[in-house]
């Protein structure tokens, strides 16, 4: 059971829990939990977490074990354009990090590429890409006790 000031991540997001509250109606306790990218947010998730959705943030270990790693991991290999965004979001809903890199790396190159042609970025190329950082950048950064630009700055650092 997680407690009230914990980081976890819930389906994708990284959220703090801000309390553990009963409802009285139903006996039901949950956690009341806000994404830490926008406050605004309130999510109040059962205690019993049966979705499966709510898990424990990565140490700072397996952190810098899946950073050491990037360079290691490689784009998506067949790229076709009808199925591509179906194959992002693929990799989106296996949730694990190297398919969240498979997908940085694709979109930061395809978007490349154009930039250099003097082609349109593609803008589902953006999304996927702000997305798969958002959600691997944001738990990256509670691990390593690092803001999310210090996050970026550090695998630039340690990716060769």
């Amino acid at each position: 059971m997680y407690k009230k000031g914990d980081y976890v991540v819930y389906n994708h997001d990284v959220c703090l829990i801000k309390d553990i509250k009963e409802n009285k109606t139903n006996g039901v306790t949950y956690y009341v939990m806000n994404p830490i990218d926008d406050y605004s947010l309130t999510a109040k998730i059962p205690i019993d977490n049966k979705t499966g959705l709510l898990r424990n943030i990565i140490s700072s270990k397996e952190a810098k074990k899946i950073i050491k790693q990037i360079a290691m991991i490689s784009p998506i290999d067949e790229i076709n354009e009808k199925n591509l965004e179906f194959k992002y979001k693929e990799l989106l809903n296996f949730g694990d990090y190297e398919s969240l890199i498979k997908i940085i790396k694709t979109t930061y190159l395809r978007n490349e590429f154009r930039a250099h042609n003097k082609m349109r970025i593609s803008d589902k190329d953006n999304t996927y890409f702000n997305l798969a950082e958002k959600y691997l950048y944001n738990e990256l950064a509670i691990s390593l006790n690092m803001t999310v630009d210090e996050v970026k700055e550090y695998i630039i650092r340690n990716v060769s």
